[in-house]
């Protein structure tokens, strides 16, 4: 094999505190990020077992071109059974730790079993010379920032980590994984937030991963020439062309207002009448005076979509602010201000919580009475309640279904178990598709369709393709902003490994990581029927044309059957 050799695979044990490094199998070198993790999930994780039991298996996978000087290109996947959907799921993000994990050659770290005594925490470390478990009892019920703060007095300034707050610790199934950023202070602002994949690694008893790279050179491709030229050629066709994200995905609240798909009051209306001051334009306009600004979260990007958010006082609050986050802890709790959305957000990445099912949890608490819609000092105290432990906190840390149970509350816009994002199957039905059949439950990365104008006979193969092209694109370690075509991941691999890889290989394997996924459902006993739509998205309509989610079960269930894979897939963006 040609290109980046010696590649391996880091095996940590829990139940027993040991590790193992083998080699990694040549027969997967084109399998990284999302395909790898979902190919060691259904080998080795046994889909009937308990998210939270020793058995489940929590991956942590690179795309294939991380680490190398492909542009934008160095997400990590975290991966296993999720306790939030009961199915597989993987959660992409960004921040160093994946760019660093390949450039020392690790093409996965695995972390199965339980320790002993639950009270303990650990820490994985890994550098050059290999991995290790290390006690780290000192980090307990630590914030995430706080953690970072603590870690870096005695980590090398070239260290990066993966962490869990405290809702992680304490297993809630809302928990994310964050990542540090390429920041000098590296905030633990890039969370691999969706299925509850931090209430895992908490279960696994570990804390952090450091990942020291030192001064480990990037993944030397075969092609080097060739490889280099068509990154240079990417990165110029992206800077000259519009940039949609350049001042990140906060802009998108006027154009989602517009199309009704910027939910108020848990749902029960697709258009805030607060759109105005919850416009990303509104953060822009701070940096003049607050400070801030736009930045990369990982080495190597060129999307810069990331905004650093500052209070008033020019001190850092948070990055980035999504439009996820505006949208379900904002718009859909009637909070009207992107300050205290700011302020929520940054709540959120210390505990340690995934925006969106936090924000979906608090908004069917406050619809079922509980608290007052637009109460934003109550959610930062709802957020707060969740590390002291408290029945309401972990009603809310447990995300949406789990609230609605708490609250005695019908209307729980979740398919799978996992709260609805912001883009709303109502008026955007091949996105609403993509809810109902991605093994992912209810996941806008997994095949998201901005595309309200599209006829019936459209629909499934738009969600099946977006599906597709995305499951390549995390599997590549490619950003999904830069929009690389199924054609740009097969030439950056080809230079890479210095052979031939062919259209077929690059969209089987899309292909294959999907029905990779949906067999470990299946085998985990989740049922395949396209009708999982909630009743409240098929009844409560929005919007000037009064849209519910009304595609019938006969045509979302052709997104099971593979289409032809069109031409368009493969358009020569960056091989011109």
């Amino acid at each position: 094999m040609s290109g980046p050799t010696g590649d391996k695979l880091i095996r940590v044990d829990m139940s027993n505190l040991s590790v193992a490094i083998d080699d990694f199998p040549e027969e997967w070198k084109l399998l990284g990020g999302r395909a790898l993790s979902a190919k060691i999930l259904l080998g080795e994780c046994d889909p009937t077992c308990d998210p939270l039991g020793p058995d489940n298996v929590l991956v942590m996978a690179p795309g294939v071109c991380s680490g190398t000087a492909a542009p934008t290109s160095g997400r990590l996947s975290i991966g296993g059974k999720s306790p939030l959907t009961g199915g597989i799921k993987e959660a992409n993000v960004g921040g160093n730790p994946g760019q660093d994990l390949m450039k020392l050659g690790y093409r996965a770290v695995l972390l199965k079993g339980k320790p002993a005594d639950p009270e303990k925490r650990y820490a994985i470390d890994i550098t050059a010379d290999g991995a290790s478990v290390v006690e780290a009892n000192d980090t307990k019920g630590m914030w995430n920032y706080a953690l970072i703060d603590h870690l870096a007095k005695s980590y090398s300034d070239t260290a990066s980590f993966i962490s869990i707050g405290p809702a992680g610790e304490m297993q809630l199934t809302g928990a994310s994984v964050a990542c540090t950023d390429q920041e000098k202070a590296r905030h633990p602002a890039r969370h691999a937030a969706r299925g509850g994949l931090g209430a895992v690694m908490g279960s696994k008893g570990v804390k952090y991963v450091c990942v020291d790279a030192g001064k480990a050179r990037s993944r030397q491709p075969a092609n080097r020439k060739e490889f280099m030229a068509l990154g240079k050629k990417f990165t110029k066709d992206y800077l000259d062309g519009p940039q949609m994200f350049k001042t990140g995905t906060s802009s998108v609240v006027p154009v989602a207002n517009m199309l009704s798909t910027f939910p108020y009051k848990n749902r029960t209306e697709g258009s805030s009448p607060d759109a105005e001051t919850l416009d990303g334009a509104r953060i822009v306009e701070s940096f003049e005076t607050y400070g801030g600004g736009m930045h990369n979260c990982l080495t190597g990007c060129i999307v810069q979509c990331s905004n650093v958010v500052h209070d008033k006082d020019g001190n850092y609050r948070t990055s980035a602010l999504e439009f996820e986050t505006l949208t379900m802890l904002g718009a859909n709790c009637a909070i009207s201000s992107w300050e205290d959305v700011a302020d929520l957000d940054r709540l959120c990445d210390e505990v340690g919580l995934d925006t969106i099912e936090a924000g979906a949890a608090i908004a069917i608490y406050m619809d079922s009475g509980g608290m007052e819609f637009g109460d934003a000092e109550g959610a930062k105290r709802l957020l707060r309640e969740i590390a002291e432990g408290t029945e309401l906190g972990n009603a809310i840390g447990n995300g949406a279904v789990s609230t609605g149970k708490y609250a005695k509350h019908h209307r729980v816009p979740a398919v799978r178990g996992q709260a609805i994002p912001a883009w709303d199957p109502r008026p955007l039905k091949a996105t609403g598709i993509t809810y109902a059949t991605s093994p992912q439950g209810a996941d806008h990365t997994a095949g998201l369709v901005v595309n309200p104008g599209l006829g019936e006979e459209e629909l499934a193969r738009a969600s099946q393709e977006s599906q597709l092209v995305n499951a390549a694109t995390d599997s590549s370690g490619f950003c999904q902003f830069i929009q690389p075509t199924l054609e740009d991941v097969r030439m950056f691999y080809g230079h890479l490994y210095g052979e031939e890889v062919t259209r077929e290989q690059v969209a089987d394997m899309g292909w294959e990581c999907l029905t990779d996924e949906w067999e470990f459902n299946r085998r985990a006993g989740l049922s395949d029927d396209p009708d999982q739509m909630p009743d409240c998205m098929k009844q409560d309509a929005v919007g000037p044309a009064n849209a519910v989610f009304d595609v019938k079960s006969e045509i979302v269930a052709q997104a099971y059957t593979r289409f032809e894979t069109r031409d368009e897939l493969f358009a020569q963006k960056a091989a011109g």
